[in-house]
């Protein structure tokens, strides 16, 4: 199984959420800008939606009817866009600090937001308490909160199972959360486990944790849940700390595989997700060192297929029919020459060849 470049298209800025339709033929990428794009994924045609946040857009959903997009941003807004008209047509409030991720339940009726900021909480310099729910959940069709959860600030990132039933959240210290939504009124998590090949403590230079778990996604079978990020590191300002996945049994909180040695390089990785299948998943993010930011799983675990994208990755996901890779993200930090900022934003879609 392998990876062919099918289209690379370029954005003004770069790309932090992602979404697109179930073909796989247009895309909408929410940007650092503070705009969310509509992209056309044959030509690269991009056009801004008209609302746009404060600050950085982090994230977006599509929802079923393809008619509604939401998007997260640095300003703790959701943002709710018409496709065709690219008018924002709900603001809301959602938390006092940024919006780390979304995510979209399988019938599209809830999407969650994650948040929380990291300041030491004592001399240990374990983060402090939660100032705000870190995890909430919002009626997509009234903006109604309907479900607020507590964690261990900053959450970066969540999913919901292929049924809907239960939802996950993890964070920058390796602690994942599994709640029931029907029984979210409790605010009880069903499962909690802790894993440290997720974090890192600086020795050298800069004394503060860092790392985390920055992408989640339930096995198509709902199973499992796989995470990825990044691991421990010397120096936390170097961001070189261990690529690495894990896969857990989240009902039981025990980990059933993980990335093997020689494997993987150093960086951040950001993103996961399953083949429809159930028989590949892809990881992908950042490349500090080593020869690949994007690489091919097999169930197993087995590193099938890898690239070099020499691109920041911020998300790789399959379209439904599992016959495409679409990835977005950034091209380094740009630098203005005469007064014009290039175009660092990547849009790209891989053709999967068995």
């Amino acid at each position: 199984m392998k990876l062919t470049l099918t289209h690379d298209h370029k954005l003004p800025t770069g790309v932090l959420g992602f979404a697109f339709t179930p073909e796989a033929t247009g895309a909408f990428a929410a940007c650092v800008d503070g705009v969310l794009y509509a992209v056309d994924m044959a030509t690269g045609k991009a056009e801004p939606f008209d609302g746009r946040h404060q600050s950085f857009a982090s994230s977006c959903v599509l929802l079923p009817d393809g008619k509604t997009v939401v998007s997260g941003g640095y300003d703790g807004m959701l943002l709710w866009h018409d496709v065709e008209t690219r008018q924002c047509w709900r603001r809301l409030q959602a938390h006092r600090f940024w919006n780390w991720q979304l995510a979209l339940s399988p019938d599209g009726t809830r999407v969650a937001t994650t948040t929380g900021q990291y300041i030491p909480g004592g001399w240990k310099y374990e983060p402090a308490a939660e100032t705000e729910p870190s995890v909430k959940i919002f009626d997509t069709k009234t903006g109604d909160l309907v479900a607020a959860f507590g964690h261990t600030p900053p959450v970066l990132s969540c999913a919901f199972s292929p049924d809907g039933q239960h939802f996950a959240a993890a964070n920058m210290m390796g602690e994942v959360r599994v709640w029931n939504l029907h029984f979210a009124d409790s605010g009880k998590p069903v499962a909690q486990w802790t894993s440290p090949d997720f974090t890192s403590w600086g020795t050298t230079k800069t004394h503060h944790y860092c790392g985390g778990i920055y992408g989640l996604a339930f096995s198509p079978d709902a199973t499992s849940l796989l995470g990825c990020g990044m691991g421990p590191m010397g120096d936390p300002m170097a961001g070189n700390g261990k690529m690495t996945w894990q896969r857990w049994d989240w009902q039981r909180g025990e980990r059933v595989d993980q990335i093997k040695d020689g494997q993987h390089g150093s960086g951040l990785m950001e993103s996961v997700d399953w083949h429809p299948s159930g028989s590949h998943f892809i990881m992908a993010g950042r490349q500090a060192q080593g020869t690949w930011n994007a690489a091919l799983f097999s169930a197993d675990g087995s590193l099938v297929h890898s690239l070099d994208t020499k691109k920041r990755i911020t998300h790789a996901r399959f379209s439904a029919d599992g016959g495409t890779l679409l990835v977005s993200g950034a091209t380094g930090q740009p630098k203005r020459k005469l007064d014009v900022w290039p175009d660092w934003g990547r849009v790209q879609s891989y053709r999967l060849e068995v």
